[in-house]
């Protein structure tokens, strides 16, 4: 038999799968020069994941998310979805979701003393960024027409949105525990 907080925990992981995939919605900027890897809003719900469910629901949420683009759902920026999506130049950012999840919340989890906005601004930047990046740029290396070191180079226009994005993940972070604590479940 199911318990509440069993049911509840599921729940949870599926409205964070559910947010990444409306953060979906927003428009892709697709950028030539960076192997065919483009700019979304997704990387946001990734590290939202990690910092507000903590390390391993954080990383079930995302792993639901990409198993429902796996298995055809348009969910990804653009309306793109299906297998093949794992087989081109941003595998390396797909596949490498669930990890950077899995290190915010672990980041935010042994953050749990400090005050919540720079907990959650350092969490979102070491799995959205730190942990990310390199295995994206092995993704656009791998499947992609970039060496490694164009590939790293290309990664830096990622980067200022990327941290306004780490941003609002923490400002987001803090206004929902000073409203329900509770909700940071990386925090208990």
């Amino acid at each position: 038999m199911k318990t509440a907080s069993a049911d509840r925990t599921l729940v949870q992981i599926a409205l964070y799968a559910a947010v990444i995939a409306v953060l979906g919605l927003m428009p892709k900027f697709d950028l030539p020069f960076a192997g065919g890897v483009p700019i979304t809003a997704q990387s946001m719900g990734i590290m939202l994941a990690g910092v507000m469910l903590g390390a391993w629901r954080g990383a079930a949420a995302v792993g639901l998310f990409l198993l429902a683009v796996a298995m055809g759902a348009p969910l990804l920026a653009g309306g793109r979805g299906g297998f093949g999506v794992f087989f081109t130049p941003s595998a390396g950012f797909l596949l490498g979701y669930p990890v950077a999840a899995f290190a915010a919340g672990l980041a935010m989890q042994g953050l749990r003393r400090r005050a919540v906005l720079p907990a959650a601004l350092a969490a979102a930047v070491l799995g959205g960024i730190v942990v990310l990046y390199p295995l994206g740029i092995l993704g656009m290396s791998a499947l992609g027409s970039l060496a490694p070191l164009a590939a790293a180079k290309a990664c830096l226009v990622f980067l200022p949105g990327d941290a306004v994005k780490a941003v609002l993940v923490a400002l987001i972070a803090q206004t929902v525990a000073r409203g329900l604590p509770d909700a940071l479940l990386s925090r208990a």
